[in-house]
């Protein structure tokens, strides 16, 4: 059996291609106080009453995480994974789970109802829902010629 790796290698973004590529972890550190570096996966599906937005938050709890509507219509969901610290005589040997604080925005599409956004957390997957407005349908009026 092989264990695959999620994150590409060629990505920048990703922690493990800076870990991977720090010997004397020297990076990791300041990766993990870097919300940008902090790797959160988020699936957006837009449905045709609401956009779902699904991230994967393992080891978060729902108190560690945020759900908001900026100004502009930009959903923030962010919030800190806790780093697990090795105990009296205990040294970690190898580390790929990333922990401290992480950030997503969206620009959310014009139509979304951002004052009835809502969110559920359920075995480490937040789930946020941004009901749509209804497609308003044109009103046709006839209009009689003259002449």
């Amino acid at each position: 059996m092989s264990l695959i790796r999620s994150s590409s290698v060629f990505d920048p973004m990703s922690v493990d291609f800076w870990a991977d590529a720090d010997p004397f972890g020297l990076v990791r550190p300041l990766a993990e106080r870097c919300p940008v570096l902090t790797n959160v996966r988020v699936d957006w599906k837009e449905t045709p009453g609401a956009h779902v937005f699904k991230a994967d938050l393992p080891g978060v709890r729902r108190e560690e995480a945020k759900v908001e509507v900026e100004d502009g219509g930009v959903l923030v969901i962010s919030g800190e994974r806790a780093r697990e610290e090795a105990g009296k005589g205990e040294a970690w040997r190898h580390v790929e789970r990333s922990s401290g604080r992480f950030q997503r925005r969206f620009r959310l599409p014009r139509g979304a109802k951002v004052d009835q956004v809502s969110a559920a957390m359920e075995d480490g997957v937040l789930t946020v829902t941004v009901p749509k407005e209804e497609a308003k349908k044109p009103q046709v009026r006839a209009v009689e010629i003259a002449g």
